[in-house]
């Protein structure tokens, strides 16, 4: 099966230099797990997850025991916690690639991504699992 049949097209984007507080407002809002970080000219230079996102926030945001440091975890910047160096395919590759990249580089997503290098899709574990529970 070809990844342009499950992959999700609905992307959320961030650049490098956006505030945590956008990627947790995002993540809050959308009910997305992965973001894709592009560059001024919309090429696909890093991937953050919501389990990025939790290491780099404080434990204590929106608690009693908040702090002024805890609060100043959100304005952290994207290329502070994003993956870089994304590992991809494009649209005609196979489900079977991308389980062999999910497994061999223990990542969760594979930002899909056109000739020019930006993305037009994205599959994760749950898309694979989803397409092989629907056969």
């Amino acid at each position: 099966m070809l990844l342009n049949k499950i992959m999700k097209t609905r992307l959320a984007t961030v650049e490098m230099d956006d505030k945590l507080r956008v990627v947790k407002d995002i993540f809050d809002s959308m009910g997305f797990h992965h973001l894709l970080v592009v560059g001024d000219d919309k090429t696909l230079r890093g991937v953050v997850s919501d389990r990025d996102l939790l290491r780099a926030l404080s434990p204590y945001i929106g608690t009693a025991a908040e702090t002024t440091r805890d609060i100043a975890s959100m304005n952290k910047r994207v290329h502070q916690i994003m993956s870089r160096q994304p590992i991809t395919l494009k649209a005609d590759g196979t489900v079977d690639a991308a389980v062999a990249l999910l497994l061999d580089h223990r990542i969760s997503c594979v930002p899909i991504v056109d000739d020019q290098f930006r993305p037009v899709g994205i599959v994760s574990w749950r898309d694979i699992l989803r397409a092989s529970a629907a056969k």
